[in-house]
Parts: C-alpha cells; structure tokens; sequence
C-alpha cells in the first residue's frame, strides 16, 4: 500500500491544489480533512466533493462547532485570555481542535504524515506541528508552500492546468482565516500600518458610526460559561452566536494591532470578535463580584501566560494543562447575571448579580445598616504601613550618618 498523508483541507485554492502538488512531490496518497469551526461559507459535504474532485483518495470531514465553542472558546472566556491585552486568540484556539482531528483521521486511515498549508513565516506552522508531535508523536509534518515550494501564482497554474473544481482569482488582497469565535484579515495594502482599514475589511460587524438603537441584553453564567441570554437558555455555540449577531450589528469587537509573532517580527493585523468581546466583558464583570481580591490579582497573571502559550501553539503542553486547573478552580462560583448595553462600538455593563457573590451591601454602604466597624481601620493602616515606615526611618538615618 502506498503512504498516506492527511492534509489539513479549507477547501480554497491553496489546499485544493496541495492535493495533487503533494502527491506529485511524494508518491503519496493524500487524505483530505475538513473541520468546519463555525467559519461559514459552503457545507461540508460541498467541500468534501470538492476534495475527492481534486485527487483526494479519502475526505474526512468533522462538524467540530459545538466541540470548538464548549472545549476551546470557553476555557478562553473563563479565563478572560487577551493576548497583548487585544487579541482573543481567534486563530490559535481553532488550530488545537483541527490538530486532533487531523491526528484521529491520519490513526484511522494509516497516514505517516500530516500536512499543512501554513507558510514559513507565520504562527500557525507552528501551531499545527507542536500539536501534532504533542499528541501524535509518531507523525512526521509537511508543509507544501513551506517545504514543496508552492506559491500562490503556482497554484493558479495548476488548477487550471488540471482543470480544477475551484476557482482561481488574483483579486483578493487579503489573508483572512475565520471561525464563530471571530475573524482574522492581514496583508495587503494594510501592510502598511499608517493605512487605515476600509470597510471591506470588515465582515462579521456593521460600522458603529452608525449604529441601530441600543440593545439592552442580560446574560446568565453558571462556572464562568453563558447558560442563558435574556432568561433564554443557550449553549456554547448558541450563546457565541447570538452575541456575534447582536454586538455585531452595533460594531462591536473591531480590534486594529501590531502584534508580535513567534517568529520574531511584528505583524498588523485587523481582528473581528463581536461576540467574544461582549462576552468577555460580561464575564469580567461577574468575576469582579465572585472572586476573592487576591484570586483576582493572581489569576490576571495566568491569563496572560495561559495567553501566551496559546498564542505560542502550547494548547497541549504541561503547563497550560496546570494553568487550566486553576482557572477552573477560579470559576466555582462565577455565577450570575450581568445586565449590558450594547451601543455604538461599546458593551457597557449596567447591572450585576450573584447569589455567590462577594460584594454585600452591609459592608459597601455609607448610610443605616452599615456594618463595618470603621475602629478597626487605624490599628490596620499602622501595621499596614508598618515596613514602609521602618524603611523610610533607616533610609534618613544613613543620609544623615548615624
């Protein structure tokens, strides 16, 4: 029997041409896998035709929306992660769940190899790989524009010289990867980071220069994850939907950044995510009446390197495993609802409830039915200040020469 490899199929010009480039350059059977994240556009059974049209022996193709938002865009909200404080990590979660897919199919049709149609110079290489020697280490990776020299210009020819059953066009000028937690555009003439985006930018949000009326919306948590929307039970996906819908139509989630990749040099890059953006906002705002102050000091922390390690394709790693345990631990009582306004490009918070929540009102007011016993502040303020002040004392009395 001949090798197999599994190739990571968008169903695009690119991966469609890989198909027959790959197995040109390798003797190789290939396998097409298609995981559909919630990115829209054709079905999976058009993109699986498409594949075995194209040369593909096997499609594999997976419904991965509900897996995504419940195993991926979750733990991402509950742990409020914002790489450089902006990116919601659109691209770099959806690459874990396509990694083990790829690795289920390539055990399931005895492929050797994984391959995948990242360039040399992105994070998404990276993503794949480590994942893929992460959790099938016994898989070899190969990337056909990194490794077999296909170029975009290369791939037009050869679809068109192989008749092939997509289209070719040189006109877009964008790079756009897409998935219900958001989108992603970059090069072209925003390459350029004095350019302003236009609005073909965008796709997934209206223009918030001209929004429609606000829109008043109460979202329920239970452990940090969206149970309801407007007493309305929803799932994951459900309650991802319905924000990108209605943050969306108030412009919500447009995000313009330089960010820096893992190979070293800064990227710009445009970032849809209406719904995640509201979501999270939500979500910060019950965690500000759930957990304890030190909890929520530490766990800003985390988020950042759990972030970062994500961003970095460490999904599977050791650490971001230890991290997850304690953004779940955190989570126990994040439950409640949160009362937003949606208007104009912002998500602003109105109302806040809990029934596990730490603010008490006894203890936060001014007026009758305070409780808090005002006498103990001073003893506290002396010991509080107690190092700062002994320091001070020795500091003076060096400068003096005592």
């Amino acid at each position: 029997m001949k090798e197999r490899i599994v190739l990571a199929y968008s169903g695009g010009l690119d991966t469609s041409v890989a198909i027959g480039w790959i197995g040109e350059a390798t003797g190789a059977e290939v396998i097409a896998v298609a995981v559909d994240v919630g990115q829209g556009g054709e079905s999976l059974e058009t993109v699986r035709d498409r594949a075995l049209g194209c040369g593909a022996v096997e499609a594999y193709v997976a419904d991965a929306r509900d897996e995504f938002a419940n195993e991926y865009c979750m733990p991402t909200l509950q742990t409020g992660a914002l790489y450089q404080n902006h990116y919601p990590l659109i691209s770099a979660i959806s690459r874990p769940v396509i990694v083990k897919h790829l690795v289920t199919a390539a055990k399931q049709f005895g492929a050797t190899t994984v391959a995948h149609g990242c360039t040399g110079k992105g994070n998404d290489q990276v993503r794949f790989e480590v994942g893929i020697q992460t959790i099938g280490p016994e898989l070899k990776c190969i990337a056909p524009v990194r490794d077999l020299a296909l170029t975009r210009d290369k791939a037009i020819e050869y679809a068109e010289k192989n008749d092939l059953p997509i289209e070719t066009t040189k006109n877009n000028p964008f790079s756009i990867d897409q998935n219900v937690w958001g989108r992603a555009v970059e090069t072209g003439y925003l390459e350029d980071i004095w350019n302003a985006p236009t609005k073909d930018v965008y796709s997934y949000t209206d223009s918030p220069e001209f929004p429609p009326a606000p829109d008043e919306v109460t979202i329920s948590f239970r452990q940090g994850i969206p149970v309801a929307i407007d007493g309305v039970a929803v799932t994951p996906l459900e309650a991802i939907e319905q924000m990108n819908r209605r943050a969306g139509a108030q412009g919500i989630g447009r995000i313009d950044i330089v960010e820096d990749r893992l190979v070293g040099i800064k990227s710009r890059e445009i970032y849809e995510a209406p719904g995640p953006m509201a979501l999270m906002e939500a979500h910060k705002h019950l965690e500000n009446i759930t957990l304890e102050r030190e909890q929520a000091r530490f766990k800003a922390t985390v988020s950042q390197r759990w972030s970062e390690l994500v961003y970095d394709g460490q999904w599977f790693s050791p650490l971001k495993r230890s991290l997850d345990t304690f953004v779940a631990d955190t989570q126990r009582h994040v439950n409640g609802d949160i009362r937003m306004v949606m208007h104009g490009g912002r998500a602003v918070v109105e109302g806040r409830r809990s029934e596990t929540g730490l603010y008490r009102f006894d203890l936060a007011t001014y007026d009758t039915g305070d409780t808090f016993d005002q006498s103990s502040a001073r003893g506290f303020i002396d010991i509080f200040g107690l190092s700062a002040k002994v320091a001070t004392e020795r500091d003076e009395r060096v400068a003096e020469g005592k």
